[in-house]
């Protein structure tokens, strides 16, 4: 055997100083030992390149001794190692130090989606501390609340009233946010569960273009992926106006560890919003991730979080009542608005390395969530006597997995990365409830009551194949549903199913024409499924509707210290059966296109300062209305933000940021308008030894905006003709909030 082993030896080092290549091994790791992700290892002499995996690893091929390797990852310092023989026959270890950003070191052909980089350059400059700060840290996306704070934001992206979430696919660590066949409205997604300062990173993408992503993928996709590790404990206190209180503990667990971490968040949140009645909003979140690497380089995760929300609301209030003076913008018709949620999550991650070319990355998962909420929009129009308040309930269970197998090949001499994945979901959600209520105690008549069983299995593989500059990537996505509703208010037990199944091509490629420059064509077809009470009430139609985009653009670094992103897009989506949470009815909405253009702005003026901005341009139109009648309500025409960020200068950060979103149709015919807004926030932050002090304000110049707007159909108990016109939730007057921070 030892004559083996030494045989074995003398030849490789035989061969390699005949100036045979080698393929070479390593990890890459930060200065607390932890695995760096997508860091780019490039060898200067051979020119091949590659990237290292969740797990720190890298496999390099076309190697010899001598040759000089480029190791980067922003936000660290590069690296230029020489290759040495022990480094080409045991491996390498790479520990990269950690280093204030700078833009002028963003190379694009270095990563591995420089789109998402942008996401991950705002975070790392202009921290968050809300989900709400998280949600807008993706480039074009706009978010309004109207419902007391614990109800889930409205979106707006690429032209789209998005609702909750019904057209982006919304998930953190693989666990799905949004949620199917849902009480108040299809694909809700309720991200406040996440504590924004656990957040390592936002993953991206517009469109629906991406094989691994399958329901709600229209609009596009956002993917958070939570800290495996802190750096430091902390604990925070902010309190603001208008009774504003936020606590922070978040505590490192194991200390210095090399293959394991461990730490636990909890945040506390109340606030009666600027409202003459008060919401009483609260909220808990409790978060605890655990990770261990294998001495085989294998990572495991286990997460566990819960979050509880409590609520009042003054609702949305008629423009007509503000106008008259019989209440101001901050009033209410029916302040009995309101609810209540929670939802737990256990996830488990598991990342495998298989062998040299092959690796696996799966989650499984089991959320519980409980919804209540109570609504009043038209007032007295349907019961002029106790009026039209509603009750939305359900109380839900959700299991899971996503596995992912990648696989470096070649076919002849051209690279190929296949991967493949599987998916199960499956959605339990008892007593799912839309009734009339008096008072948020008593129920008048259950309209919709009923135990809901949807089951989501889908399937996809994809290859790119690299020939140079030139990246093509065909895919295809494989889903299938069951649906099943018990209609729990038939006399005699009725249990309605249904079967579906979609087929999704995709096709994509990327150009890197210069060092500078990269251009991609994507095209692909994606979907959102329908509630299940709407499918197996209409069979017969097409209740999985298919949505047909095509992106055509460009990532530019026209100078060191600026990049510029554009796409020109165009979305058509077929005939939709939507279900009306709030009312218990179908409504059809027809075939619509979307088309329009994105620009996006990053620029750097100095070694502390820097700039941003993302601009959407958008025509959004009904197919099969007239001219005139044709308008989308809600979908906005163009969007803006942006800011300016400090970053470490002298111990201050903080940045001034902006969003705009323009006026838009409130209905079909766009006799109604939804007005627009432009509102500032600022914070400044200055850090000394351990100690951090923070100050906020949120709208600056005090603008009077409406954060969400409907044009809806209303009667007051006074009135003998319904009205329909704007109705709207207020937006955040001026307001301040003080933060102090200690790190240990």
């Amino acid at each position: 055997m030892n004559y083996r082993k030494y045989f074995s030896t003398f030849l490789v080092l035989f061969l390699v100083n005949l100036g045979f290549s080698q393929r070479l091994k390593g990890v890459i790791i930060d200065e607390n030992n932890q695995p760096l992700e997508a860091a780019y290892v490039y060898n200067l002499n051979s020119e091949t390149h590659a990237h290292s995996s969740a797990n720190g690893m890298f496999v390099l091929d076309e190697n010899k001794i001598g040759d000089s390797l480029k190791v980067g990852l922003l936000g660290y310092k590069n690296q230029v190692l020489v290759l040495e023989e022990k480094v080409l026959n045991s491996g390498i270890t790479i520990t990269l130090q950690e280093k204030t950003f700078q833009l002028e070191e963003l190379h694009l052909n270095e990563q591995l989606n420089a789109l998402s980089t942008i996401s991950r350059l705002d975070l790392s400059i202009d921290p968050v501390n809300s989900s709400q700060e998280v949600l807008r840290k993706v480039p074009g996306l706009i978010i309004g609340q109207h419902a007391g704070g614990g109800k889930a934001e409205q979106l707006f992206l690429r032209g789209f009233d998005i609702d909750h979430g019904t057209d982006v696919a919304i998930s953190v660590d693989g666990m799905p946010v949004n949620m199917v066949s849902h009480a108040h409205g299809q694909g809700y997604s309720d991200l406040h569960f996440l504590i924004a300062e656990t957040v390592n990173k936002i993953d991206f993408g517009k469109g629906s273009y991406y094989a691994n992503k399958g329901d709600f993928n229209t609009a596009g996709y956002v993917d958070f992926s939570t800290k495996d590790y802190i750096k430091d404990s902390q604990v925070s206190l902010s309190i603001g106006q208008f009774n504003s209180l936020r606590t922070l503990g978040m505590f490192d667990l194991l200390g210095d560890s090399k293959n394991e971490n461990a730490y636990m968040a909890i945040e506390y949140l109340e606030n009666d919003g600027p409202f003459e009645s008060p919401q009483n909003f609260n909220r808990l979140n409790l978060f605890g991730k655990y990770t261990v690497i294998s001495p085989q380089n294998n990572k495991l995760s286990l997460t566990l979080s819960h979050f509880k929300s409590r609520w009042d609301a003054s609702g949305q209030i008629p423009q007509r009542e503000v106008d008259n003076g019989n209440i101001s913008r901050f009033g209410a018709i029916d302040d009995t608005e309101g609810g209540n949620t929670q939802r737990t999550n256990l996830n488990i991650e598991y990342s495998k390395y298989i062998n040299d070319d092959t690796r696996l990355k799966t989650n499984m998962l089991y959320t519980h969530s409980a919804f209540e909420l109570y609504s009043n929009f038209t007032f007295f129009l349907e019961d002029p006597v106790n009026g039209d308040q509603i009750k939305q309930t359900e109380n839900r269970d959700i299991f899971g997995f996503n596995s992912r197998l990648i696989h470096d090949t070649y076919l002849g001499e051209t690279p190929v990365v296949l991967s493949a994945g599987v998916s199960l979901r499956n959605d339990v959600a008892n007593d799912t409830e839309l009734s009339k209520t008096l008072n948020r105690s008593t129920t008048l008549e259950q309209v919709q009551l009923g135990d809901i069983n949807q089951t989501n299995a889908s399937m996809f593989v994809n290859a790119e194949f690299e020939f140079g500059k030139l990246v093509v990537a065909p895919a295809l996505r494989l889903e299938h549903f069951k649906f099943m509703y018990n209609d729990k208010l038939q006399t005699n037990y009725t249990a309605l199913d249904e079967t579906k199944t979609a087929l999704l091509p995709k096709l994509n490629f990327f150009y890197n024409a210069k060092d500078n420059l990269q251009l991609y064509l994507k095209s692909g077809i994606g979907f959102h499924s329908n509630d299940t009470r709407v499918v197996v009430t209409n069979a017969s139609e097409n209740v999985l509707p298919k949505a047909y985009g095509v992106d055509f653009g460009n990532i530019w670094k026209p100078t060191p210290k600026l990049v510029v992103n554009s796409a020109l897009w165009y979305l058509f989506l077929e005939q939709e059966f939507v279900y009306v949470g709030d009312a218990g009815i179908v409504e059809p909405s027809g075939r619509t296109r979307r088309y329009g253009a994105d620009l996006g702005v990053r620029y750097q003026l100095n070694n502390w300062l820097f700039l941003n901005t993302d601009a959407t341009l958008t025509k959004a139109r009904s197919i099969d209305e007239a001219s005139g009648e044709d308008y989308i309500p809600l979908a906005p025409d163009f969007t803006l933000t942006g800011g300016l960020a400090v970053n470490d200068l002298k111990g201050f950060s903080g940045g001034l940021n902006f969003r705009y979103i323009d006026d838009r149709p409130a209905n079909e015919d766009n006799s109604i308008i939804a007005e627009g807004y432009f509102v500032s926030d600022f914070n400044v932050n200055y850090t000394i030894n351990n100690l951090t002090f923070g100050f906020a304000i949120e709208n600056l110049f005090d603008t009077e905006w409406n954060e969400t707007q409907f044009a809806t159909t209303s009667r007051l108990q006074n009135e003998t003709a319904p009205v329909e016109e704007i109705h709207f939730t207020p937006g955040t007057p001026f307001s301040s909030k003080f933060t102090v921070s200690y790190r240990f």
